[in-house]
């Protein structure tokens, strides 16, 4: 028989909240995080992350376990970017342009036709304009990975009339993001521009609270806004990426070599969504006109020209600083 004196009792109280700490049920993660993003279910964002979620649990034995939560199912951009500063969720995609809400100079690869194709956006973004990004999104408690999932070349749509040249834009009342960058734009052009996420875009178009928007084709298209839209205008004004980013305390809570997983395998499907994106873009062109979306084209050119007489490029060269406009300028060439 096993006598128990008060000595054997505090050490068995000391030392049995110490293995409760320390033990979890059996099959369950070390770190079970969440990560959320605004893309349809369809959208090769989502596609490609389940991938990589998948993949860093079989790679880390089960000890990380990644719930992806698509579609804004747990809240709009800006409710979903408070999340993951407070860590109600540990991992987000986002615009770089809603993320310049809190990081200004996130916004720097929307600049109205700075990027003239893809031969520019990756080396710049995967290069020293991302690096300076990063820099900044790491001083606001976030950790951004080193390579960004595509969000594409954005069109503008609309439902009243076809939009040609920067003329056609005077009093047109469009959805942009929460983004200043967007309404700076668009009011040099002489437009409306609204704010509105993008979870209620769709109702904002269909009840005529605004005459249109603008996204990338993929968005269009997995929206369904070819329903609520009758032209759309190839401007590819903005190039846009989505940043992968963590609550910084939830990814240092995390070993050396388990982060390495993770972003490891997130990368990776970053550079396969990229091909998805491309090869999606070249076959939505006849799948939305045969959905109803009649196709404009657009001059470039004008659309700048127009820009730079608005003084545009000043105001924003001034607002970014001299060190990230010139990073700029060294991908794309001379703007201001």
């Amino acid at each position: 028989m096993i006598r128990l004196t008060r000595r054997s009792a505090l050490v068995a109280g000391a030392t049995l909240p110490l293995f409760a700490i320390g033990s979890r049920p059996a099959g369950a993660a070390e770190f079970a995080y969440k990560f959320a993003n605004n893309a349809a279910e369809t959208h090769p964002l989502v596609t490609r992350t389940r991938e990589a979620a998948a993949r860093i649990r079989e790679k880390t034995s089960g000890r990380v376990e990644i719930q992806v939560f698509p579609n804004s199912q747990l809240g709009s951009d800006t409710d979903t970017l408070s999340q993951l500063r407070s860590g109600a969720v540990e991992f987000f995609t986002l615009s770089g342009l809603i993320l310049s809400t809190l990081v200004p100079v996130a916004s720097i690869n929307g600049i109205g036709f700075a990027f003239k194709d893809y031969g520019q956006v990756w080396p710049a973004m995967d290069g020293a304009l991302g690096s300076h990004v990063r820099a900044e999104i790491a001083k606001r408690g976030l950790y951004a990975f080193s390579r960004q999932y595509d969000n594409g070349y954005r069109q503008i749509t609309s439902s009243t009339r076809p939009i040609r040249t920067p003329e056609d834009l005077n009093g047109f009342k469009i959805r942009v993001p929460p983004s200043p960058l967007w309404t700076s734009m668009f009011k040099a052009f002489g437009a409306a521009p609204t704010s509105i996420n993008f979870s209620e875009t769709y109702s904002a178009l269909q009840t005529r609270l605004v005459d249109g928007q603008e996204n990338p084709l993929a968005i269009i298209e997995t929206g369904k806004l070819y329903e609520v839209q009758k032209y759309l205008t190839v401007t590819n004004h903005m190039w846009d990426g989505f940043w992968f980013l963590a609550n910084k305390k939830a990814w240092e809570a995390m070993p050396a070599d388990v982060r390495g997983i993770v972003e490891g395998e997130f990368n990776a499907s970053a550079m396969q969504q990229r091909e998805d994106i491309a090869k999606l873009n070249a076959s939505l062109r006849g799948a939305l006109e045969a959905k109803g979306l009649q196709f404009v084209e657009s001059d470039a050119v004008l659309f700048r020209a127009a820009l730079k007489k608005a003084g545009f490029y000043a105001e924003w060269k001034d607002k970014y600083g001299a060190e990230a406009w010139k990073t700029l300028e060294d991908a794309v060439g001379g703007l201001a």
